[in-house]
């Protein structure tokens, strides 16, 4: 079985409502207007792309890496944009979504077209993506991975301390309020609260507002709430496929058969799974909310984005340099000013045995 063949096999156990492969994809509107925080982004993903290619061709000896993702810097507003953006939606059709990065082994390695075949037609590399090993889609993360999750604890235990001893003092010094029948319903909830359950506790604040003292319960209530939601909230930074991606990333694979994988780019650690193992994941309905949540993406548009637990993949590089960074003004059209920031340098130190890993490469060979 071909690896397409095996995907193929892979997507009929998605759930439709989440990706229907069965249906074409949606028509993406052109873009009208950018703006510093687009380009900012895309600035930080270009350089998360560098520092992976870099990395790669810096430590191995029989395999390169080659960038193949579609980039312009051209943007939104600006001359020759509509054009681009065209053309880029009719190879999404044809082809699929070119990855950001291609590995090749370096005896298939064509040096005519150099380490950056991104502005190559693709009906004149066709065969040569093919000889492709993997393909890698590379995302960005503005975070300190661990970081945020040493923050992360540390909220959570916090909130569940604030949310134990809520109930507590509810229950103890409002129990002749809830031993009214009109409030009793509220016992049995309050008593099933703990460490364990709180990540799936829910009610209804209930508005009491007749009396002082029930004044004050209710605000117990509320703030009861306000820490369960705390608790409930994502506490992991997750690898991040759009829904609308993946069929084009399907596509792709259809056309060329190359393994396909996800490198998310944190400023301290890199993570990478294989498109694969993300089929399987929401394919799998016991994972959602806790290794995978489906959420809109009010940083990208509130596009639909899943959103899967970093540590799902695998520790692809275990320390990153950091980038410089500096602001560049750019002057758009009737005079309009966009502010961004640009990164330079930085270093990804990986994790070889790893990438080798995920990528399927014997270390004899790589």
């Amino acid at each position: 079985m071909s690896y397409y063949e095996h995907i193929r096999e892979l997507t009929k156990s998605v759930p439709t409502n989440l990706v229907d492969f069965s249906l074409p994809r949606d028509l993406a509107r052109t873009p009208t207007q950018a703006t510093s925080n687009f380009i900012t982004n895309k600035e930080q993903g270009d350089w998360a792309e560098r520092l992976i290619i870099q990395a790669i061709n810096e430590i191995s000896e029989n395999y390169i890496a080659v960038k193949y993702s579609k980039s312009d810097d051209i943007i939104a507003g600006e001359e020759g944009f509509d054009e681009f953006y065209k053309q880029f939606q009719e190879e999404l059709d044809t082809i699929g979504k070119r990855l950001d990065i291609l590995i090749f082994k370096k005896v298939d390695y064509d040096g005519n077209f150099g380490i950056d075949i991104s502005q190559v037609a693709h009906n004149e590399i066709t065969d040569y993506v093919k000889r492709a090993v993997a393909g890698i889609e590379v995302r960005s993360s503005a975070f300190l991975i661990d970081r945020y999750e040493a923050a992360m604890q540390v909220r959570t235990q916090r909130f569940t301390e604030i949310a134990l001893e809520k109930r507590d003092k509810i229950l103890e010094d409002y129990a002749d309020l809830l031993a009214h029948p009109n409030r009793s319903k509220y016992i049995p909830v309050l008593q099933a609260i703990n460490a364990e359950t709180l990540s799936v506790t829910d009610f209804k604040v209930p508005g009491w507002s007749s009396s002082e003292r029930l004044v004050q319960l209710n605000t117990h209530f509320k703030e009861l709430k306000r820490a369960i939601k705390e608790i409930q909230k994502r506490d992991f930074l997750s690898i991040t496929p759009k829904v609308e991606d993946i069929k084009v990333v399907y596509k792709w694979i259809e056309t060329f058969n190359v393994p396909h994988f996800y490198f998310q780019v944190f400023f301290d650690k890199v993570f990478g799974i294989s498109f694969e193992h993300i089929l399987e994941i929401i394919s799998d309905p016991d994972k959602e909310s806790v290794v995978f949540s489906v959420e809109a993406d009010t940083k990208n548009q509130n596009k639909t984005t899943i959103k899967i637990n970093s540590k799902s993949g695998i520790q692809i590089a275990y320390k990153v340099d950091e980038p410089q960074h500096e602001s560049i003004r750019k002057e758009m059209g009737r005079g309009r000013l966009l502010f961004y920031v640009t990164f330079k340098g930085g270093t990804a130190y990986l994790d070889v045995e790893n990438l080798r890993t995920i990528l399927g490469i014997e270390e004899k060979d790589f």
